[in-house]
């Protein structure tokens, strides 16, 4: 039975001076129950709590860690630019090297850095509004862009439904010209259009959503957005910041007019971009009328952090993660189905989902409907194997190149005794 005192207690002392102990909500361990585990260190493949426990880390701070955790050439970049300075809010060279990093690899003629996903996402739509001169914008159920109040927004009955805003604090108002409409279907953003002609803005998306779980785009979905964002006078907004250089070089790369990164470009610090056609991009201040600014957009910290890790992605690294991702799937697949539990794998590309569902998984709806409750025990008994999962059954999961032999036969008999608590596990 692995310790966990020293943890109780930092839960004890965050939830005096953090609201609910954590700073971004899925940590505190809501989705399953219990007291989340606080951690000291990190290295490779393994997370060290502050209780000394070891954690075969599947989770890699949300996806950053493609390359493992403290990696030395990473750390070093690291180090070798905060000994020059953490911030100087003005231009620098590697500002440049990582932008020509990132449009070399990607669809984007040029590219915005700024701090968080949630800035990316949240300025493209203005930059989407202010080219275009709408306001309305279309989203997925399910699909997760942040939390500017324009997307705080869930789905309503009906095939285009105006979205109610899904927080306290979030106006009615902000989320007046949200339209919310189920994954993967394709109708329901034609019938958007129909209801709204000449109003919508853009239409934004996950490449492959991961924050429903891991859910595949049907055949072919992708380009039909952009071909009915084109034909209706909008623009797509491509949300890459969970795919960007993770599932491959350049990501998911599905067409789109604008695309926001985060996450792995960042190399583990706080970074991410968006960007696009130059024509809509030199509309930002201060060449064009759209204003968007960061203090520290383009922190050379961050820079250094995700240029080291951008080049460090080789094409050996990409299948390296492909065949874990694969091989890890399969084996937790392998194990639930030994123990009869019902479960569907969704693993477009090398992160991936297990859904605790009988049925295939395709939008939100589908997503809500699996026992969460099993999803739950599985969780538990991975954390005492030594095994850190993501703390709800509504997230991706994320390998890691610094993955080994030893940790895979850790997670086969870990996936046994977790599929068996599951399995004990009813609605």
């Amino acid at each position: 039975m692995r310790k966990h005192t020293e943890s109780e207690l930092c839960a004890e002392r965050a939830a005096t001076v953090i609201p609910g102990g954590v700073n971004s909500p899925v940590r505190a361990f809501g989705g399953v129950g219990g007291t989340p585990v606080f951690i000291k260190e990190a290295r490779g493949s393994r997370l060290i709590d502050v209780d000394g426990n070891s954690y075969l880390d599947l989770v890699g701070s949300w996806g950053p860690m493609i390359l493992g955790h403290a990696h030395p050439e990473v750390v070093a970049a690291v180090q070798e630019a905060a000994a020059k300075g953490t911030s100087f809010g003005a231009p620098t060279s590697g500002e440049i090297d990582l932008a020509e990093e990132i449009t070399s690899r990607t669809n984007c003629e040029e590219i915005r850095l700024v701090s968080s996903g949630t800035e990316a996402t949240m300025s493209a739509l203005r930059v989407a509004r202010g080219a275009t001169g709408r306001d309305k914008v279309v989203k997925f159920a399910g699909c997760y862009h942040g939390h500017a109040d324009a997307f705080l927004a869930a789905a309503g009955s009906g095939v285009a439904t105006l979205g109610a805003p899904d927080s306290p604090g979030v106006p009615a108002s902000a989320t007046a010209d949200t339209i919310v409409v189920p994954y993967n279907d394709i109708d329901a953003v034609a019938a958007a259009f129909e209801q709204n002609e000449g109003q919508i803005a853009a239409v934004i998306t996950e490449a492959v959503p991961g924050n429903m779980g891991c859910v595949a785009p049907a055949d072919g979905f992708n380009q039909k957005l952009y071909d009915l964002t084109r034909a209706n006078g909008a623009l797509l907004i491509s949300d890459e910041v969970m795919t960007g250089f993770r599932v491959g070089p350049g990501g998911v790369k599905a067409p789109a007019d604008l695309y926001t990164y985060g996450k792995v470009m960042g190399g583990g610090l706080p970074a991410a971009a968006f960007g696009g056609r130059r024509d809509l991009m030199e509309q930002l201040a201060p060449v064009g009328p759209i204003y968007q600014a960061g203090t520290l957009s383009g922190n050379p910290l961050a820079v250094a952090a995700g240029l080291t890790t951008l080049r460090l992605l080789t094409d050996d690294v990409y299948e390296k993660l492909d065949g874990l991702a694969e091989q890890i799937g399969k084996m937790a697949s392998s194990a639930l189905s030994e123990a009869g539990v019902a479960h569907y794998l969704s693993a477009p590309g090398n992160l991936f989902s297990i859904f605790f569902s009988e049925n295939r998984v395709t939008n939100f709806n589908e997503a809500k409907a699996q026992n969460t409750g099993q999803y739950a025990a599985f969780f538990h008994t991975l954390l005492e194997e030594g095994v850190h999962l993501p703390p709800s059954a509504f997230e991706c999961w994320f390998v890691s190149a610094a993955m080994t032999g030893e940790d895979l036969s850790h997670l086969e008999t870990a996936f046994s005794r977790a599929a068996r608590k599951a399995a004990t596990v009813r609605l």
